[in-house]
């Protein structure tokens, strides 16, 4: 719902890593990624360069790489969808050097922040409670297992106390 004041036909290059195994998977993940990001609604992909992985320093058996896509969306608000959706590590409007936006234009882009971190939210409590249901029960299952250990314990040293030597 944009008005015919604001910036049409944005330039932009996203920069997105990806870490994992193979290397050849990687390639082709990015591949996908980008198939995706074409089929976004106001989002045309007008150049894409995938980087060849490298090894993580760290850990030898990962690989590391980035893919380099260049987009027009159709309005500002497709770009932040595309921030949320796909998390860039980096991102450049290339043009126009200015980009207009009306209040309504604002609207949607904040509207639409705030629907993905209440999601986000949402997702991190339930997160967060399935966590300390799980820390409750290994507690638990801690518990009952010593407890179970002290009575062997226990029933063992009766055993060797109760058996008397034979002169």
């Amino acid at each position: 719902m944009s008005s015919d004041k604001e910036t049409k036909g944005i330039t932009a290059v996203l920069i997105i890593e990806i870490l994992g195994r193979p290397p050849e998977h990687l390639r082709l993940a990015l591949e996908k990624l980008s198939k995706d990001i074409d089929a976004e609604k106001g989002v045309t992909v007008l150049k894409k360069k995938i980087h060849d992985a490298k090894p993580v320093e760290a850990q030898k058996e990962f690989f590391t790489t980035f893919m380099e896509v260049e987009v027009e969306v159709d309005e500002v608000l497709n770009l932040v969808v595309l921030m949320f959706k796909y998390m860039p590590s980096h991102l450049e409007i290339i043009e126009p050097e200015l980009i207009a936006l009306t209040n309504g234009g604002w609207g949607e882009i904040l509207s639409e922040l705030s629907r993905r971190l209440h999601g986000y939210d949402e997702v991190a409590r339930v997160l967060q409670l399935q966590n300390e249901d799980l820390q409750k029960k290994l507690s638990e299952a801690i518990n009952a297992n010593q407890n179970k250990s002290v009575k062997e314990d226990k029933k063992d040293a009766k055993k060797k106390t109760s058996k008397k030597p034979k002169k």
